[in-house]
């Protein structure tokens, strides 16, 4: 069997990947490697609390690995951090890592480049598939995942802490990727057919936060104003 490492997000396309994967059984899949806040204990980019991380990962049943990263961390920090990761992933004996991307090209490009540097291969299960059919997939295998992070310049508060289900994807604006693949939202799966149980939580706050450049060269925003910075995040309180 291939030994393979899994990019977990926590959401949906992770999960779905991991899904398809566990089935098809080319790979053995022994770990997921997720990037957390340390500032804030927090997975990055979705904002969910670590300990809900964790009691996911317990009831996949899969070990996961939480690389910590400060919350302003430069672009040239990153990297290194990621290449002492995977560094040590080669030299356990991981070859593949897996990546729930479905069709952003150059994301896809900067993920090779990085693995193919230490002899690992990047796996994307998702790949160009259709978000729609990917989405209906993800809804009929019995997944249930919560929107915990949602892009301000595209949905409002209402999509934030949000259940996903059908009434979710046919309320989204025409202009939004119906699977979040730009970033428009992002998700928590608490249950579906890789758990043996079900994660339980309760809804708390929602807050709009605003980020903007640091005004270092290095910083991985620099001074590019093109990025969007304001999102509403759904905090999550483990039961």
């Amino acid at each position: 069997m291939k030994k393979a490492y899994f990019n977990w997000s926590s959401g949906k396309d992770s999960c779905l990947a991991l899904y398809k994967s566990l089935k098809e059984g080319t790979y053995t899949i022994s770990k997921l490697v997720t990037t957390v806040n340390t500032d804030f204990h927090r997975v990055s980019m979705h904002g969910l609390k670590t300990i809900l991380l964790e009691k996911q990962a317990a009831s996949i049943g899969i070990p996961l690995l939480q690389v910590g990263l400060q919350g302003n961390i430069s672009m040239k920090a990153y990297e290194l951090k990621m290449n002492e990761l995977l560094s040590e992933l080669k030299s356990d004996g991981y070859q593949y890592g897996f990546f729930g991307d479905i069709y952003l090209e150059d994301l896809r490009a900067y993920r090779e480049q990085k693995l193919v540097e230490f002899g690992v291969k990047a796996v994307f299960p998702l790949w160009k598939q259709d978000p729609k059919t990917l989405m209906s997939e993800f809804l009929k295998a019995g997944f249930k995942a919560v929107t915990v992070c949602v892009n301000a310049k595209y949905l409002d508060s209402s999509f934030c802490g949000r259940l996903v289900d059908e009434s979710f994807i046919n309320d989204l604006p025409a202009n939004v990727d119906i699977a979040g693949e730009n970033g428009e939202f992002h998700t928590f799966v608490f249950d579906g057919p890789i758990f043996k149980a079900p994660v339980t939580f309760e809804i708390g706050e929602k807050v709009l936060r605003t980020y903007h450049p640091s005004g270092d060269d290095d910083d991985c925003f620099s001074k590019d104003t093109s990025w969007d910075n304001s999102f509403w995040y759904c905090d999550l309180l483990p039961i």
